[in-house]
């Protein structure tokens, strides 16, 4: 006669955990080759600098870190509800005649998209670039404000 039990957590197969185990190791040798030349080829990997955007009443605020960068060589666009950045950082001038023992500050172009949540005022963004850090400004347009509903007694 054949018995169904019901399946718990506790309920199984010690099989199951060494299946797993290699599966994790079997992933980990196939990926560690490509990571590292993802690590050390800009094609594959690119330079990604650190956002945050956030609100407030009246403005939409992105804050870049941009670390070594020039003024000069950001570019900043407006499309529809998109904000992108993009620019190059270039690398140091190398002293003849020394050797690298590391190198792990990104250089080259880099791109980053955002979509903004709120429509904004276009005519009206301001941005600033202090200490490494791209500070953009973006006024909310009018129709995307919250709006203060009076409600009367009576």
């Amino acid at each position: 006669m054949n018995h169904l039990m019901r399946w718990t957590p506790s309920a199984r197969w010690m099989g199951l955990d060494r299946l797993s185990d290699l599966r994790n190791e079997i992933d980990r040798l196939f990926d560690a080759p490509f990571a590292e030349l993802a690590r050390v080829s800009p094609l594959l990997s690119g330079w990604t600098p650190a956002l945050d955007m956030n609100e407030d009443r009246d403005n939409i605020y992105v804050n870049v870190e941009l670390p070594g960068m020039k003024r000069e060589e950001i570019d900043l666009q407006l499309h529809q509800q998109t904000l992108t950045i993009s620019g190059e950082r270039r690398a140091e001038n190398k002293v003849e005649d020394s050797e690298t023992y590391r190198a792990e500050r990104y250089v080259g172009r880099f791109q980053r998209s955002v979509q903004l949540p709120r429509t904004v005022d276009s005519t009206k963004v301001k941005a600033q670039y202090r200490d490494g850090i791209l500070t953009v400004t973006l006024p909310k347009a009018e129709e995307a404000k919250a709006k203060q509903i009076e409600v009367k007694v009576g």
